[in-house]
């Protein structure tokens, strides 16, 4: 039965709908859920990431019919490289995921039906399974960064580094395991340190120091 020349219930439609997105929502939980969100904890990207893999798949699922070319698939990189959410700026890790997660759904979404689910399969487990390697096996060891503004300057001088360093571990409670000397204002007395640890490293970290954030 149909209505305006649209079927009410295509089943077989129906039915390919809710395997393919069962599935891209497994893959997506994978990759967002169990391999990002235990390193980095940031539960505003996971709520970014699961939202954006849906509305992709759903969005070039049910606009397959029109026979979309691979022009509409980089043009969705574009519209969210554009929408980028201006106010803050997003971190490389969390953009690669975004790149993932949207490649992804889109692959799941258009793939033809001469893909067979096997090689559907196969083609997600790769994505998983190299984003496993890096972010559990190479990389256990993920290296993050605080600006903290130091009073201290005399201890900037690169034969007291070892003085510093141990003064910023005393103070933040970091394992920092190098610094970086920036701006110095010897009005102030001040300088710009960027000191680096390692994340897996840090537990329960209180910071009364005044820093920045900056993930690599």
């Amino acid at each position: 039965m149909n209505i305006q020349d649209t079927a009410i219930v295509n089943w077989s439609e129906l039915l390919q709908l809710f395997l393919r997105f069962s599935f891209n929502l497994i893959v997506s939980l994978i990759l967002v859920r169990v391999l990002y969100y235990q390193t980095a904890k940031r539960k505003d990207y996971l709520f970014t990431f699961l939202l954006i893999s849906t509305i992709v798949f759903l969005l070039c699922f049910l606009l397959e019919s029109v026979k979309l070319q691979l022009g509409f698939a980089l043009g969705l990189f574009a519209i969210f490289g554009i929408i980028r959410y201006r106010t803050t700026q997003i971190p490389i890790k969390e953009m690669t995921y975004l790149f993932l997660i949207i490649g992804v759904s889109v692959i799941n979404a258009l793939s033809s039906k001469h893909v067979s689910y096997a090689e559907l399969a196969l083609t997600n487990f790769m994505v998983i399974a190299i984003t496993f390697a890096l972010e559990r096996v190479w990389l256990l060891k993920h290296e993050s960064s605080k600006l903290v503004i130091y009073e201290k300057i005399e201890l900037i001088k690169s034969g007291r580094r070892k003085e510093l360093m141990e003064d910023l571990k005393e103070r933040t409670d970091l394992p920092i395991h190098r610094v970086d000397i920036g701006k110095v204002n010897f009005l102030r007395d001040t300088a710009q340190i960027v000191v680096y640890y390692y994340t897996n490293e840090v537990s329960n970290v209180s910071m009364d120091v005044t820093s920045d954030d900056d993930d690599d």
